[in-house]
């Protein structure tokens, strides 16, 4: 081949867009769950469909009308239904807590057997299982089924929003929060959602170690309220972040490091 017929192959440019902004976060998982929502749809429109009977015109039942216009089995139209009943039941919490939705129909099928704020608990323990991944239907099972067989543990009885407690047991990605301090925010049925120094977090009560100490139950609401300050006021330095974090398994601060954070606070301009 001559030198004037080669072909001059570039390599493609790569755009570096940077990091993400909060709001770019925000927007990926709004969309990443409308995705995860998509197979869902369909059953929020036949649950649609068959409560406004709205194929009698050429149907006498729900049934065969899927079978004729869809080609589905007799009891495939009521899973999907099901299936977006349980998916609505995990939008919020999922949305709130950064979590995935299930992707399939067999996923949701567990879940179907239980009240939505046991969804919830049994979602919440998949996440933690599963590494905040997508998982098969068996595993959900199996988490379904061993929550049937212990007594379930009510918030309201367990506990009021403003406790302190100690983060035990937990797994799955929200395994390295455990021995760290977290403040009650929000309690649910079976599951009650938790402040801790960098976000909010849904545990079970098994996962709280009540913190008794009178000092400690006053001086770490204030200790939220200035790490979530620091870390509201914009980019921080990799020391900051490493000192934050180490606030944040603190159950109590020494003088020391009381005014090491406050060092901290004046640095970036934050007075009381």
């Amino acid at each position: 081949m001559s030198e004037s017929s080669e072909v001059e192959v570039h390599s493609p440019v790569v755009e570096d867009w940077g990091e993400l902004t909060p709001y770019e976060e925000r927007e990926l998982h709004r969309l990443e769950l409308r995705v995860e929502r998509a197979f869902s749809e369909g059953g929020a429109a036949l649950k649609e469909l068959r409560d406004k009977r709205l194929y009698r015109s050429t149907h006498a039942n729900f049934e065969d009308y899927c079978r004729d216009r869809f080609g589905f089995s007799r009891r495939h139209p009521y899973r999907l239904i099901d299936a977006a009943i349980v998916v609505e039941n995990l939008s919020d919490f999922c949305v709130q807590f950064g979590h995935i939705l299930p992707l399939k129909e067999s996923i949701c099928r567990p879940l179907t057997v239980l009240e939505k704020e046991q969804q919830i608990q049994a979602w919440s323990e998949v996440m933690q299982e599963t590494g905040g991944k997508q998982p098969t239907g068996q595993v959900v099972k199996g988490i379904v089924e061993r929550l049937k067989s212990k007594p379930l543990i009510y918030a309201t009885d367990f506990c009021s929003t403003g406790d302190v407690f100690t983060l035990i047991r937990l797994e799955g990605e929200q395994r390295k929060y455990n021995g760290c301090w977290a403040i009650a925010s929000q309690l649910n049925d079976f599951t009650v959602g938790v402040s801790v120094h960098d976000g909010t977090i849904l545990v079970k009560p098994e996962n709280l170690k009540p913190i008794d100490e009178p000092d400690v139950r006053r001086q770490l609401p204030q200790t939220l309220k200035r790490i979530r300050r620091l870390r509201d006021c914009g980019l921080l330095d990799r020391c900051t972040y490493t000192l934050l974090e180490f606030f944040g398994r603190q159950i109590y601060l020494t003088d020391f490091e009381d005014d090491l954070l406050t060092f901290i606070e004046q640095r970036h301009g934050i007075k009381d």
